[in-house]
């Protein structure tokens, strides 16, 4: 029987500087793994990486950083080059790099459709860019983790930039799967319902004053509507990112994994 075994794999992180993909580098570097995490907060990048190196399960592993706005070409491609000259192949690309802001249709305010298309450049185009880049170094039946969201398999008033960049990621997955498959690289989305990170409780706020509620009874409302009424944290989405990325999902391509307690059953 495979287990989760990361040692001697290359494991790259975009948005790895906080939040979910903060938790994702620290599981993998739990297990063994290579990291090269990605992120454009140099600063918090910094953090992390020197956390992780500090830990001592992760003291045997290689983690390198590199700071980068995936919306930038010729950054993009800097990155690939580093990654290059250095000489180790990319075992798992995890694609996780995005941003969750609210984009109502009524929005008098200025640059209201620059704001909703620069939401499906951050969450979808980016991802495009990054895995595009890394493709030559990806190895053979590797595996490339794509970050969508529940939102991507249902919807919710005045997030329809988000909505719309998940369910197109989930499309982006599923077309790569079968571009990439004559090279037995698997590409599978994670689709998470409602993390407790920063960014989804900023969410949180805008969705309690749109109904009138307080951020606590906002957040009652959505407990509700799961199965196990608690929050998700990082390290329980993780064990799906795990899985996806290891030998134990050879057979598991083209797919959109919800992870919610249940709130979405797909």
């Amino acid at each position: 029987m495979q287990t989760l075994n990361y040692s001697n794999q290359c494991v790259v992180i975009s948005g790895a500087a906080s939040g979910i993909g903060k938790g994702l580098a620290q599981a993998f570097a739990s297990q063994g793994a290579d990291l090269v995490l990605l992120d454009r907060n140099a600063e918090a990048l910094q953090v992390v990486a020197r956390q992780l190196a500090e830990h001592s399960s992760a003291a045997a592993n290689r983690i390198r950083s590199f700071c980068v706005d995936l919306a930038d070409d010729a950054e993009v491609l800097r990155c690939a080059d580093w990654l290059h000259a250095d000489g180790m192949p990319v075992d798992v690309l995890i694609n996780n790099a995005g941003m969750e802001l609210p984009t109502p249709l009524i929005d008098d305010q200025p640059m209201a459709n620059q704001r909703w298309q620069a939401q499906l450049d951050n969450n979808v185009v980016s991802m495009v860019r990054l895995t595009r880049a890394l493709l030559p170094l990806l190895r053979d039946g590797g595996s490339v983790i794509n970050q969508a969201s529940i939102w991507g398999l249902s919807a919710v008033a005045g997030f329809s930039a988000y909505c719309a960049s998940k369910h197109a990621v989930i499309g982006l997955t599923r077309s790569l799967a079968w571009e990439l498959g004559s090279r037995r690289i698997r590409v599978n989305a994670v689709c998470p319902g409602w993390v407790g990170t920063d960014a989804a409780m900023a969410s949180l706020r805008v969705m309690a004053q749109a109904s009138g509620r307080s951020e606590e009874q906002e957040l009652a409302q959505v407990l509700a509507g799961q199965v196990i009424p608690e929050l998700l944290t990082p390290a329980q989405l993780a064990g799906t990112f795990l899985f996806l990325g290891s030998p134990l999902s050879q057979a598991i391509t083209g797919q959109a994994l919800v992870v919610s307690h249940g709130e979405v059953m797909h």
